[in-house]
This record gives structure tokens, sequence and C-alpha cells, in this order.
């Protein structure tokens, strides 16, 4: 018999406009899928505290409307060394949401 074990989890950032501490740790990013809001901005940080989030540990950002989010980095994902930290603002409304795969121990 075999077991099967795997380092690949889900992280739902649900809070708007507001830096998350996501995942404290490495970890790397595979995919994010949002939800279709209109003027929506995601930006992701390699902090390990919401407090460290800046210009200068910005690794991504995603802008997009109602069609939605749908992004799969090839490879080995986008490095966080420290933590994911996400924003989410959009342009109406709070019921934005987005779902970040991750891989990391």
């Amino acid at each position: 018999m075999s077991s099967y074990s795997s380092d690949q989890t889900t992280l739902n950032l649900a809070t708007i406009g507001a830096d998350t501490l996501s995942r404290a740790g490495r970890a790397r990013v595979t995919s994010i899928q949002g939800k279709g809001i209109a003027g929506s901005v995601l930006t992701l940080h390699d902090s390990a505290t919401t407090g460290g989030a800046g210009a200068g540990n910005l690794k991504a950002t995603y802008k997009y409307g109602t069609e939605g989010l749908e992004v799969y980095v090839p490879g080995s994902g986008i490095l966080f060394k420290d933590g994911v930290i996400g924003t989410l603002t959009q342009g109406s409304g709070t019921d934005g949401s987005v779902t970040v795969t991750i891989t990391g121990a």
C-alpha cells in the first residue's frame, strides 16, 4: 500500500482593500482565480507581516474587470520567501474574492 501527500493548498482572499497575510513562510504561487468585479486590482507582496507590504516587496499586480481573473503561472511559480500578503481592491461593491493556489511547506 502506498500513500500520497501534497504540499499544494489554496488560499482564499475575501478581505477587500486591506493587506491580508494569506500565508506565512516560503511558498510559490502557481495559479490565481478572481471573481469578476469591475475595477478589481490584486497585489501580492513578499512579507512576513501585513505592515511590511510595500513597493520594495511587490511581486505581482493583476488588474481585471467583470471578465474575472484566471492565471496559471508556468514553471515553478512566483517565489515568496517570507510570506504571501494579498490586497484586493475593486471599483464598486465589497463582494470580491480571489483564490490563490500555492506550493510550499
